[in-house]
Parts: C-alpha cells; sequence; structure tokens
C-alpha cells in the first residue's frame, strides 16, 4: 500500500495495545483477630509477555494493611486441580471473607452467606490470591488478528498455543513473573515473602521452592503446603506398583472406624490408635503382600487379607477378589453400599445417597468437591463483582475441566523416564536457602492426597538435622479441604501463624 502524498510505503500502523479488563478496589477492615486492620482489597490482571508481545492474562486479589511496611510478610496463595481458582483457599480458609459452611464441614444451604473469617491469615500477613492462566478469571490472550509482530499474517505453524500455559513448566514460570511483577509493582521486594498451595498446587509449592529462589532470584521466608500430591506416580496404583496401596491404607482404616464399619477396632476407637495400627500393617505385612505377590505361602497371604478387609471395613471376598488392591473408587462405592450411600472421596465422613444403585460403575457425583463447588461458585462471584466491584462479562472459572484434561508433562524427558515429581525440587529449594521453613499439612480423611504419602516421603528425604528442624508435617481433622471443618480451621490458622512468625524471626 502507498501514501499519495510521500509516493512511497505508507507506513505499517502500530500494534494495537493490548487492554486486559478494568479492576477494581474496595477498603474494608477486619476485625476477626480482636484488633482491627484497615485493607485495600485489589482485583486487577497483570499482563504476561512472550517475545514482548502479550500472551496471557493472570488475575489476582490482593488484600494490603493500610498501614503495612516492608516489615509485614506478603503470602501468595493458589490452588491445584492443575484447573482450580484460588477461590477455595480465598474464601474457605484464609482470606478475610469465608463461606459459612457448618461446623462440621457440610454443605452450606443455598445461596452461601459470606461471613468475616475469624481465622484468617490476614491477622500476620498480606495476601495475594492467584488464578493460574486458564481459571478463575485469568485467560490466554488469544491471536485476533493472526499477525506477527511486523503485521505480516501468521502462517499456521507460527500461531501462539493456546493452551500453552497448560503445562507443568510454562505454568511454574507464569507463576514466577507474576509474583516477580506483582512485588516490583507494589513495592514489596523488602517483605518476608510465603506461597501457599494447595493439591496440585502443593506440588506447584514443592517445585517453586527451587525456581523462584534460583531462577528469579525471589527469596522465600517460608513455604506452605496444602494437602499437596508431592509425586505423581502414586495417585495411579495399578498392580505391579506398591506405593499407591500403602498410601491410602490408613486413611481408608480411619474412616471405616469412623462409620461404624471397622472390625478391626471398636466404634469410637482413638484415631491415634488407629493410624498407628495401620500404618504399621500398611508398612510391615500389606507391603510384604503388595511385592512378593504368589510368592508369599499361600496361609500367610490369608491372613494379610483377612486383616486388610477387618480394617477397612470391606466384604472378605471383595477384598481377596481384588487381591488385596482396593481403589478408592472402590472403597468410596462399598464401604456404605447397604445403605445405599457412597462415601466422600475428598473427605470419606462425608456421605451421599448413590443415585444409581444398580449400576455399574458407579455413575452418581463425589460427594465432596462436586457438592460444594456451586457453594464456592456462588460465594467468590458474589464476593468479587458484589463486595469488590469486579464488571466483566467473563465466566468465573472455578474449576476448569478444560485446563485439566490438556494438562501436560513438558519436561521433554525420554519415554522411560518417570513422571517429574516435586520432592526433589523441595529438598533442592531447602537446601539453597537454610533460612527457609517449609509447613506440610494434610486431611486425615482424605483419599485423594493421603496424609500417608507425606509422611512417607518425608521419611525417604534423608533431611540432615538442622533441615528436618525446619520442615513441620501437621495433620488436621477432615478431608481435602479439612478447613471446612470448624474446629480444624481455627487450629490450621494458629500453627501457620506460629509458623509465619518464627519463619520471620518474630
Amino acid at each position: 500500500m502507498t501514501d499519495e502524498s510521500t509516493g512511497g510505503e505508507r507506513p505499517a500502523a502500530a500494534p494495537k495495545e493490548h487492554r486486559p479488563p478494568e479492576g477494581a478496589e474496595t477498603t474494608g477492615t477486619w476485625s476477626g483477630g480482636g484488633t482491627p486492620i484497615d485493607y485495600t482489597a485489589s482485583a486487577t490482571w497483570i499482563v504476561l509477555r512472550k517475545k514482548e508481545k502479550p500472551a496471557a492474562e493472570i488475575f489476582s486479589v490482593a488484600y494490603v494493611a493500610t498501614e503495612s511496611d516492608a516489615g509485614r510478610p506478603v503470602t501468595f496463595v493458589f490452588n491445584g486441580g492443575p484447573g482450580a481458582s484460588s477461590a477455595y483457599l480465598h474464601i474457605g480458609a484464609v482470606g478475610p471473607r469465608r463461606v459459612d459452611f457448618p461446623a462440621d464441614g457440610a454443605l452450606p444451604r443455598m445461596p452461601p452467606r459470606l461471613v468475616e473469617n475469624e481465622s484468617s491469615w490476614f491477622a500476620f500477613t498480606d495476601l495475594v490470591f492467584v488464578d493460574p492462566v486458564g481459571t478463575g478469571f485469568s485467560r490466554i490472550v488469544e491471536d485476533e488478528q493472526g499477525e506477527d509482530e511486523k503485521g505480516k499474517k501468521r502462517k499456521d505453524d507460527e500461531a501462539p498455543d493456546p493452551k500453552e500455559y497448560f503445562g507443568q513448566k510454562r505454568d511454574l514460570e507464569s507463576l514466577c513473573e507474576f509474583m516477580g511483577r506483582w512485588l516490583s509493582s507494589h513495592d514489596r521486594w523488602g517483605s518476608p515473602i510465603f506461597i501457599a498451595g494447595e493439591s496440585y498446587g502443593g506440588y506447584r509449592v514443592g517445585r517453586l521452592t527451587r525456581m523462584l529462589q534460583e531462577s528469579t532470584g525471589i527469596g522465600l521466608n517460608g513455604a506452605i503446603l496444602i494437602s499437596p500430591a508431592l509425586e505423581i506416580t502414586p495417585l495411579s496404583a495399578n498392580d505391579y506398583d506398591v506405593a499407591g496401596w500403602i498410601d491410602t491404607l490408613p486413611t481408608m482404616a480411619l474412616a471405616a472406624v469412623h462409620h461404624g464399619r471397622s472390625r478391626a477396632f471398636p466404634a469410637g476407637a482413638p484415631p491415634e490408635q488407629v493410624r498407628a495400627e495401620a500404618e504399621t500393617f500398611a508398612t510391615g505385612p500389606y507391603a510384604s503382600f503388595l511385592t512378593r505377590g504368589v510368592a508369599m505361602p499361600q496361609e500367610e497371604r490369608d491372613d494379610v487379607l483377612a486383616r486388610l478387609a477387618d480394617l477397612v471395613g470391606l466384604n472378605h471376598e471383595l477384598v481377596v477378589r481384588a487381591e488385596g488392591r482396593v481403589g478408592i473408587r472402590a472403597f468410596s462405592r462399598e464401604l456404605l453400599r447397604d445403605e445405599r450411600r457412597v462415601v466422600g472421596l475428598y473427605d470419606a465422613t462425608v456421605t451421599a445417597t448413590d443415585p444409581f444403585p444398580d449400576r455399574e460403575p458407579y455413575g452418581g457425583p463425589d460427594p465432596t468437591l462436586a457438592g460444594i463447588s456451586p457453594a464456592y461458585a456462588m460465594g467468590i462471584n458474589r464476593l468479587l463483582r458484589s463486595e469488590i466491584g469486579v464488571e466483566t462479562d467473563r465466566e468465573y472459572e472455578l474449576l476448569s475441566y478444560e485446563v485439566f484434561t490438556s494438562w501436560k508433562d513438558d519436561a521433554e524427558q525420554h519415554f522411560f523416564a518417570l513422571p517429574v515429581g516435586a520432592t526433589d525440587d523441595f529438598r533442592y529449594g531447602m537446601s539453597l536457602n537454610p533460612h527457609m521453613r517449609a509447613f506440610v499439612t494434610h486431611g486425615r480423611y482424605d483419599l485423594v492426597t493421603p496424609y500417608y504419602a507425606t509422611d512417607r516421603l518425608r521419611n525417604l528425604m534423608r533431611l540432615d538435622p538442622g533441615m528436618a528442624d525446619r520442615l513441620t508435617v501437621h495433620h488436621f481433622d477432615g478431608g481435602h479441604m479439612f478447613y471446612a471443618w470448624e474446629s480444624s480451621r481455627r487450629s490450621f490458622t494458629e500453627a501457620i501463624a506460629a509458623f509465619v512468625a518464627d519463619a520471620t524471626g518474630d
């Protein structure tokens, strides 16, 4: 195209600057801790770039005390999935406002109430709730014009990958970039810094303890891993595996006692006794059974299977038919089948009616994750849109199954390499910083990321005394989101308050 006034080529138009949706801000006072704390709540998008072009928008909500100074900690909080927004921790346990669950963690009536969170971590740290790309209001920036940086039409193989951030490495890099940008824009590089993540978010925290310090220069005071999946392989137990079956057995034993189905313990048996005996059996006779198979003498095999059936409260014939390998979904369906009830995978104390008792496989919802989703979805939308004032047509992706099903291991490993776990990076990060502390916690009734997986891994980490002193492992009653139990939420916050004080030298 020519410019007639000059007779030459018309200069290419400057690329239009990408602008994310407008953020919102409000002020408030949190009084849950006795001493009122005034704060500003800011809901904003930060644009991530690739080769100087906008690539993604990360949405976050920050609560910053009005009197914040460099000495007040800041904690970055995210959930897992992959594909989960930060809403679960935001309005379930950590933020100044929370969904009003019954004291036992049962599903509240709809619509859920938002109340002041008396157990908020805001008492001792500023908070930044981060929604990874594809979750919450965070999105990939679409290549709408299909042009490169020179304004020329892109070839198909040059177009940006719309799922670029749905993988381990890019996801971690995006969180590193976000944290650095947030610290710079808020002048908080002098603050004590903590990271906290739940479930796959705990996996993220394990790996970020290394990446943040080694690659981005963000020094950490502490890392908090909530119901983490530190290693991926045990989550898919099979006929040839051992660890996954060992990890879930103590939780099944606790659930069987809770529902009065254990034949190994009387109803009301002390949980400490149940855990101790179940763990000893899991790592002793049961582990031997799993590794030896038919090489174990038949009489010994029969004893192990009988003891296993009694511990987990299931029919003896079912356990024998499964060769002692009872999966969590089978346990969930079978424990209370005679009552036409299923137990929750994420909290085995919670039950629901089986809507299709005659169908195989189970075709009903999980009574925990599926049951609570409306409470969190309605609660977070009310908080963001009505109380903070975010105006956007975007749907808030509480839990994106597109992200989950698209997630990839992008480590470009050899076929025979195991999935990348987080435990090695966690140990590496702990050794990088001799002052950083870590806190790992689970709900004792969680079948999905069982508490004993972390206990077992901790025992295999070869920690020297100094590093061991900096690692706290503390479990609570409840399930994956044990903070839904009022008593556990209060105890959890008290433990984290003491942890943060130790990690900052207060």
